[in-house]
């Protein structure tokens, strides 16, 4: 695709890279089989091709976004994230909008107030129908119980099992650390369990990427440059020989700190470091080498690969391959490069999409007649959970349980169908 950047624009480091990837365009429309949103929607504007025009023409011609740009942007569930910010510059929302993403932005990232939002929202889920979508959608979200804190969130050094082979840091998240502790649990135990040890840093928290995807910029950078600091001060200023992230959302993020930080003359070396240490735990038990399995289930495992890990990480094998080689039946899902309609905050800003979304994802894992879905990213967890009555766990929960851990809860418990909480 022609660009028409001047070179003034061009000395942007973030329009160079726009241009970059306009240029990339070949129009050859192979995209739009591909994309969740225009899969379902069917408008020319929904898809990849036709956002690259919209944002295409408001970067250069420096263009404030209008309510044509956003309506088509802000569905989109990938990939846009200088749109988003020029969106969230440039742009002024309906004040219902403004305040529900900031509310988002100042909540979810920060455990202790979404531990409180969680609560208010357990009290008021039985009104949910009687709110505007938006709202009544996050209250639907809100799991049925809250699980109680765990210490595997407090800063501590873990110590391997045996011989240490590895140190690395763990990467314990915000919302993830509320919603499902039991990972970041068996995540410790998993990899002291194979030689490492681990430590959950002090200073390290939300890696930034739920507020990147809102636009807000300034506080993604902020919680990105915390954790740089908490990392790059491990072992006199060394690091980590790895840092180990159990959500690929997260992971994406943290890998592309070099990229953001490239023009930082302050931040560009450590981030860098950083972003090469880090490796999503499937890459890092891969690269470990998996126990043989103290009690292989057989469970027929339907595993759901997320976007960020697939597309945003290209880690796609090492997930599937530690599952079979822990004992259990791995089945491959129709459509697995399609979104399940999680995405970030997308679920709850974009809640009808979502649904459908969940609906065709859900009908197609269980076509393949699982016992049990294990994905890489709580957020998949979440969305997915809320439409099938199948047991939902992530990948580190059955490798956990395989190498001598307990039972992931989720699998002793029935379970009714989450849709109709």
């Amino acid at each position: 695709m022609q660009t028409k950047f001047t070179l003034a624009q061009l000395g942007d480091p973030d329009t160079q890279e726009a241009d970059k990837i306009l240029r990339a365009c070949v129009h050859c429309g192979f995209c739009t089989a591909t994309c969740p949103t225009y899969v379902l929607l069917g408008d020319e504007l929904d898809s990849p091709r036709g956002r690259i025009y919209l944002i295409k023409d408001k970067l250069e011609k420096d263009r404030p976004a209008d309510a044509r740009t956003v309506k088509h942007i802000d569905p989109c569930l990938h990939l846009v994230d200088q749109a988003r910010a020029h969106i969230e510059a440039t742009y002024e929302r309906p004040f219902l909008d403004r305040m529900v993403r900031r509310m988002l932005g100042a909540v979810l990232p920060r455990p202790g107030l979404f531990r409180l939002a969680l609560i208010g929202g357990l009290l008021a889920k039985p009104f949910a129908r009687m709110l505007p979508s938006r709202l009544g959608a996050m209250l639907k979200l809100a799991p049925a119980h809250l699980p109680g804190p765990s210490s595997s969130n407090k800063p501590c050094v873990y110590p391997a099992e045996g011989e240490t082979r590895m140190r690395v840091a763990l990467l314990i998240g915000c919302a993830q650390q509320v919603l499902a502790p039991q990972i970041n649990e068996a995540t410790i135990r998993l990899l002291t369990r194979h030689g490492c040890e681990v430590v959950v840093a002090s200073g390290a928290g939300c890696c930034g990427s739920l507020t990147h995807h809102l636009g807000q910029e300034d506080s993604a950078y902020a919680f990105a440059r915390a954790n740089i600091a908490a990392w790059s001060a491990l072992y006199g200023g060394k690091g980590a020989d790895r840092i180990v992230i159990n959500a690929s959302g997260c992971g994406t993020t943290v890998k592309d700190y070099g990229f953001m930080f490239r023009s930082d003359p302050e931040w560009a070396e450590r981030a860098a470091r950083v972003s090469a240490a880090s490796r999503d735990v499937s890459e890092m038990l891969a690269e470990l080498g998996l126990q043989k399995p103290a009690q292989p289930s057989g469970l027929v495992v339907a595993y759901q690969s997320a976007c960020s890990l697939q597309h945003g990480q290209k880690v796609t094998q090492e997930p599937k391959a530690l599952l079979a080689a822990a004992g259990f039946v791995v089945k491959d899902i129709p459509e697995a490069h399609l979104c399940c309609g999680s995405a970030g905050t997308y679920n709850l800003l974009q809640p009808e999409i979502a649904d459908r979304l969940r609906e065709r994802k859900v009908a197609n894992i269980e076509s393949v007649g699982p016992q049990v879905i294990a994905s890489g990213n709580v957020g998949c967890m979440t969305q997915i959970a809320g439409g099938t009555h199948i047991p939902v766990v992530h990948t580190v929960e059955l490798l956990d349980w395989a190498t001598g851990g307990p039972m992931p809860e989720s699998l002793a418990e029935p379970r009714t169908h989450a849709g109709a909480a």
